[in-house]
């Protein structure tokens, strides 16, 4: 299993080995056409870029991966752990259509249904059930992934849908790494609080800071809610490195775009 990139008349975008078949990718910021400071490929709403252009985006982005970005549904991040099922009803919210929710992470059964997550440092997981068709899309930043978001989606795909864990692939997308994830005793302590000792092997104490390996943590979240480490592909790009790829909160502070991960059950 593998994190592969692909380049599209200016368009790059990332997709893993493990959801072969499956329609989905990870952006990046390369190929849209927005203006400066969200230059090029913003997928976010709201964020004081032209709407025209993110819908731009978002039809460039979703025909790149084989999806139809009329029916995109669009989370609406609050950094808690809300799962919400997406049906056909939700087609088209958050990018044609008013979201009436808030949710960091979505599930659905039904077909030809994108389901959005965004990053812009935070962790973007990809899930999918090859037995039961079912996808899910879960951003987990800090504050999610201390508050178990990763492992509540995996007991809603299997509550809704059947999906067992032993089953399900995840491919979890770039986020700030290690190198560049810097922190007080905050992070940390939420990450001990929640996972004890499986979460020593992912934070590391250089002098009065703390650096913590956010993927790690998420990896481990679905190995403890019962997924096969064979069954999870870690994409391992910092965002926070990689200003020519991706933006960064830490990094580039709010006057900035982000990046998508989106998946359909095909």
């Amino acid at each position: 299993m593998a994190f592969l990139t692909h380049e599209e008349t200016g368009l790059t975008y990332l997709t893993s080995t493990l959801l072969e078949g499956v329609p989905h990718g990870f952006s990046t910021r390369l190929g849209g056409v927005s203006r400066p400071p969200w230059d090029s490929l913003n997928l976010g709403p709201g964020r004081g870029d032209d709407p025209a252009a993110v819908a731009e985006n978002h039809r460039r982005f979703c025909g790149a991966i084989g999806v139809d970005a009329e029916r995109i549904v669009l989370s609406k991040q609050v950094h808690e752990t809300t799962v919400r099922p997406v049906t056909a009803g939700d087609a088209g919210k958050g990018l044609w259509r008013q979201r009436d929710y808030t949710a960091d992470a979505l599930v659905t059964d039904e077909r030809s249904l994108p389901l959005a997550v965004f990053s812009a440092d935070c962790g973007i997981i990809l899930l999918h059930d090859p037995v039961n068709g079912a996808v899910g899309g879960v951003h987990a930043g800090w504050r999610g992934c201390a508050a178990g978001i990763v492992e509540k989606a995996v007991r809603e795909l299997h509550r809704l849908y059947g999906a067992r864990a032993a089953d399900l692939r995840a491919a979890i997308g770039p986020c700030i790494g290690p190198c560049c994830f810097e922190t007080d005793g905050d992070v940390p302590d939420a990450m001990r609080s929640a996972l004890g000792a499986e979460a020593e092997p992912y934070i590391t104490r250089q002098g009065a800071k703390y650096h913590v390996d956010l993927a790690g943590l998420n990896r481990q979240w679905l190995l403890r809610a019962g997924v096969l480490p064979e069954h999870i592909d870690v994409c391992g790009l910092c965002t926070a490195c990689r200003p020519d790829l991706f933006w960064s909160h830490r990094k580039m502070g709010e006057r900035r775009g982000v990046q998508a991960a989106v998946i359909a059950r095909a």
